[in-house]
């Protein structure tokens, strides 16, 4: 008699880098940012200021379009920088860089009408998620416990003559 059973293929989750999370959502964090100010461009009225050469309150002059420049450009940098900087100052970095994006997306609310509050409440929000996580994970980066010197401790170092 032969008795049949079912084995799942289990699927194994490997430990993903701090790195590679802070990459992936600060890539995440840069599409929905490019996408709410795509989408804002629908708004009636908006593309009729920007052609009258006004974008929100603001006239259109190269200091602004450097400003805006800046605030798209800073989430890409990170997101090469969360994968090549040393972690000390990875974690740093992305500590203050998430830390001051955080006000600076809630500002797209000022002066938003009640019309609009599900469209920037759920974009914003989504935002600030995105930059919790980010916090989160430099916040918590892991450590690597120091080894003690001293003669009861072997030379963890290998020789390079070898």
């Amino acid at each position: 008699m032969t008795i049949r059973t079912n084995t799942r293929n289990l699927l194994d989750t490997p430990p993903v880098p701090v790195q590679a999370k802070l990459a992936a959502a600060w890539t995440s964090f840069m599409f929905l940012y490019l996408y709410v100010d795509f989408f804002n461009l629908y708004k009636p009225g908006v593309l009729d200021g920007i052609l009258d050469g006004l974008v929100w309150r603001f006239d259109v002059n190269p200091t602004l379009l450097t400003v805006m420049l800046a605030s798209v450009a800073i989430p890409a940098l990170m997101v090469m920088l969360s994968m090549t900087l040393p972690a000390r100052v990875n974690r740093a970095t992305n500590l203050v860089v998430a830390s001051l994006y955080i006000p600076y997306s809630m500002f797209n609310a000022a002066g938003a009408s009640w019309d609009w509050a599900f469209f920037y409440g759920l974009s914003i929000g989504v935002e600030v998620l995105l930059l919790a996580f980010i916090l989160r994970s430099a916040w918590t980066w892991p450590r690597t416990p120091a080894v003690p010197a001293g003669p009861a401790t072997p030379d963890l170092r290998q020789d390079v003559r070898q």
